[in-house]
């Protein structure tokens, strides 16, 4: 596990009315999301690798449709620095997914249907009404990049 990252199992609650799932709580987690989006990812495709600077990602993989979530700590004064993990995440394995700054994330769509995933970031993008520069380092605009998605 990356320092700092936390993956949340999520779980679905059901009775005769149908089901919910809890994925956030600020008791269990403390975290303050700015803004909210959902995307849609075709088969096949990858979004990442980026690393933000100052950002967390609160991500949540839910399904329909899976990932393969990818993961490497960049932060040189972390214990867990220049670690890798993959996780498949989404309709088999739904969680949430904190990602701190630092922590370069990317993520590929493996199912046969495209898939889903909503993020809740900490900071605003593009900053207040889309004034500021954007925190993101995008890793996948460079072919020397040692942060790779298969």
């Amino acid at each position: 596990m990356i320092k700092g990252v936390i993956i949340k199992k999520l779980e679905k609650f059901a009775d005769e009315r149908g089901w919910l799932a809890e994925i956030f709580r600020n008791d269990e987690i403390k975290y303050e999301p700015a803004m909210a989006y959902v995307s849609i990812t075709n088969p096949g495709v990858a979004r990442g690798p980026h690393e933000h600077k100052n950002q967390s990602d609160f991500f949540v993989f839910w399904g329909p449709g899976s990932f393969a979530l990818y993961l490497w700590d960049n932060r040189k004064d972390s214990e867990t620095y220049e670690q890798r993990q993959i996780i498949e995440v989404g309709e088999k394995n739904p969680v949430a997914v904190l990602v701190p700054p630092g922590v370069v994330h990317g993520y590929k769509c493996i199912s046969n249907e495209p898939a889903y995933s909503i993020n809740l970031p900490d900071k605003l993008y593009a900053g207040e009404f889309k004034k500021e520069d954007v925190d993101e380092i995008r890793w996948e605009k460079d072919p020397d990049s040692p942060f790779k998605i298969d």
